[in-house]
């Protein structure tokens, strides 16, 4: 990257040097060809060839003699590489890239050529391609002020005057098409080998750790969004699937990836791996107790070092990148532990909130530690017995399904004593389209984009809390109607009026938010669960759960029919409010989970996530809320003037 030529170098020198250099390479190598040389050739080639050629036109004699050039050493390098089952192939392609730069062709086709030959090199005769281990960028700022401003400027995009006389002067890092089609790989070719025809000098003296820190450094320049492409990289699991190591990064270009995921996407997501390269290898681990114990140590050290943001953000990363992928599997192999190790996670991140003392983090981060020894051991493949696999299927739907159940039916049998069945389909066509829901979005989160943590316990918190909402205002006039003497005058009367209205409606969408909450978080537990070799106890759990579920169904419509219509009434509103200060209290808890909202806890209390009830003065709150709202309605609607509400009354 220092220019070691001071002066402009004549195109014909130029030539000349570069092919003496090329030929000293090949003769060098003539045994053992540099597949890295090779590489770099191509890669050249895919960036500098739109500048020597224009529309089928030379727009540059000079560098469309070079792309002649280096296009041949190519073709010839590739002859002599050792014999394999895809060094004919590699031939071919090398030779169509040589006759494509003859007859002028487009750049965007010898471009594609030329990296798809780079890649099928590297993929046939495999070479180191990235750093030991992720590079030091603070380190790589030191060495681009010692080794390359005095030519590229202190910022890498304002080369000093007495640099820009040079032919060809030394490049601007900030130039983002250029930076577009440059992998970190690539520049550290460059680096290593200096560039032949130009002032640019080997820099092989430096370690191969600084070489590849300075690479990153440069390819990061041009690129600025780094907090976007933090927040995107931490949110979609799908992007980090497509850059799972260093090796991957390192060879990466951006104008590739944009391919993949767009191009302001890629170019924030680049921006802040090429800065921070050591989240790859973090990412690597999303998902994994190591991941979350490796995250929690790089809070409690940023919270130490006063990065307060920087810590929490961490802290919930640890949970919801590491943790809670695991969340599902471990609930069925041991539930108490993971409600342990869940509220354990939720008070460290509450520690930073609240600025706690840094000996009370380590003491916690202690305790969770050995929560995560014990978890290691519930999650090993040897602690799964087909029992453990059956009772988990057995439960999870079974848990899950239960509220949605209660709901469903208690409304069911409401519009049968109402004796207005026509608006059964309405009630049936909410909970079926919330099933159909559920497989689109576990379709859609599997094959096409990620659903990270966050969108999922946001997902389930909404779910709650609307629930929750409707079913107080639901439960608050089936209270009402409990003490109505005129129960069928209201019927012949209010009834048809109300659901003429769009109640029907109304209750199609209290069946379908009802039953699709629990139904993604059911297809969240059981893609957790899911195993091959266990599908067949699996499903025997799944459908002995349905089997339950289909039994309690049965008995509740039975009963229900049995009761008078004011013990019907009074008793549903005792159990949907019942369930309404449930559902806050997850709604609430969701949303701490997911960081949105803060959690203060409350020692000594314990964690019922059954019930909604979360250890915290806002969950409790929430709950508190909720209940106070169902008393003072049923009070008010004990009043034959009383209020009713307008879901109901349309």
């Amino acid at each position: 990257m220092h220019r070691i030529v001071s002066a402009t170098v004549h195109p014909a020198l130029r030539l000349i040097l570069l092919a003496l250099a090329l030929c000293l390479s090949v003769t060098a190598n003539a045994e053992e060809p540099d597949v890295r040389t090779t590489w770099r050739l191509l890669d050249y080639i895919a960036v500098d060839y739109a500048s020597a050629v224009s529309e089928g036109r030379v727009a540059d004699e000079f560098e469309y003699r070079e792309m002649v050039e280096f296009s041949d050493v190519v073709a010839r390098q590739i002859a002599a590489l050792p014999d394999t089952k895809d060094n004919q192939a590699l031939i071919r392609r090398s030779d169509q890239l040589r006759a494509l730069i003859a007859n002028k062709e487009p750049a965007e086709r010898v471009g594609r050529l030329a990296r798809a030959l780079a890649a099928s090199l590297l993929t046939a005769y495999p070479v180191p391609l990235a750093p030991s281990q992720a590079p030091d960028l603070d380190r790589a700022r030191t060495l681009f002020a010692q080794n390359c401003a005095s030519c590229h400027g202190a910022a890498g995009s304002a080369p000093p005057a007495a640099m820009q006389a040079l032919d060809p002067p030394p490049i601007d890092f900030t130039d983002i098409d250029r930076a577009r089609q440059r992998s970190a790989f690539g520049l550290y070719q460059v680096i290593t080998q200096g560039l032949e025809g130009t002032s640019m000098a080997s820099f092989a003296s430096l370690s191969d750790e600084d070489r590849w820190a300075l690479a990153f450094h440069a390819g990061s320049i041009a690129f600025e969004d780094v907090a976007k492409g933090e927040r995107i990289w931490r949110e979609d699991d799908g992007i980090r699937q497509l850059v799972p190591d260093l090796e991957t990064l390192a060879a990466l270009t951006p104008e590739s990836l944009a391919e993949q995921i767009g191009e302001d996407r890629a170019l924030a997501v680049m921006a802040y791996l090429r800065a921070n390269p050591d989240a790859v290898g973090q990412a690597n681990d999303a998902g994994s107790l190591a991941f979350v114990r490796d995250t929690l140590d790089r809070s409690l050290s940023a919270y130490r070092a006063g990065n307060r943001e920087e810590a929490r953000q961490l802290a919930l990363s640890a949970y919801l990148d590491g943790f809670e992928p695991l969340e599902a599997l471990l609930a069925t192999r041991d539930g108490g532990l993971m409600r342990e190790v869940e509220q354990a996670l939720g008070q460290f991140r509450a520690g930073i909130e609240s600025g706690a003392n840094p000996s009370e983090l380590q003491q916690l981060r202690a305790r969770i530690d050995s929560l995560l020894a014990r978890a290691e051991e519930a999650l090993a493949p040897e602690a799964a017995s087909e029992i453990s696999t059956f009772l988990g299927a057995f439960t999870i739907l079974l848990r899950e399904g239960i509220e949605a159940i209660l709901v469903v039916i208690a409304m069911i049998a409401f519009v049968k004593k109402s004796q207005r069945f026509e608006v059964l389909p309405y009630v049936h066509g909410g909970w079926i389209a919330a099933l159909f829901a559920g497989v689109a979005t576990w379709v859609v989160a599997t094959y096409f984009v990620s659903i990270s943590g966050a969108s999922r316990e946001m997902t389930e918190g909404i779910g709650a809390l609307l629930a929750a909402v409707i079913l107080v205002s639901v439960g608050i006039w089936m209270h009402g109607k409990s003490q109505a003497e005129e129960w069928r005058r209201y019927i012949q009367e209010k009834m048809g009026k109300a659901l003429s209205r769009g109640s029907a409606w109304f209750l199609f969408g209290l069946a379908f938010v009802v039953v699709y909450r629990e139904a993604f978080e059911t297809i969240l537990f059981y893609a957790a669960l899911w195993n091959p070799q266990s599908s067949g106890i699996i499903l025997a759990g799944a459908l002995s759960a349905v089997a339950l579920l289909a039994l309690i169904a049965w008995a509740m419509l039975r009963y229900s029919r049995k009761l008078p219509i004011t013990q019907f009434f009074r008793y549903s509103a005792i159990l949907i409010a019942i369930l309404a200060v449930i559902l806050a209290g997850k709604g609430v808890g969701a949303f701490q989970e997911a960081g949105v909202l803060s959690a203060t806890f409350i020692a000594g209390l314990p964690r019922l996530a059954e019930l909604g009830f979360f250890p915290t003065v806002e969950t409790i709150g929430a709950q508190l809320l909720t209940l106070l709202a169902l008393i003072a309605g049923f009070r008010v609607s004990r009043s034959p003037s009383g209020p009713q509400p307008a879901a109901v009354e349309g």
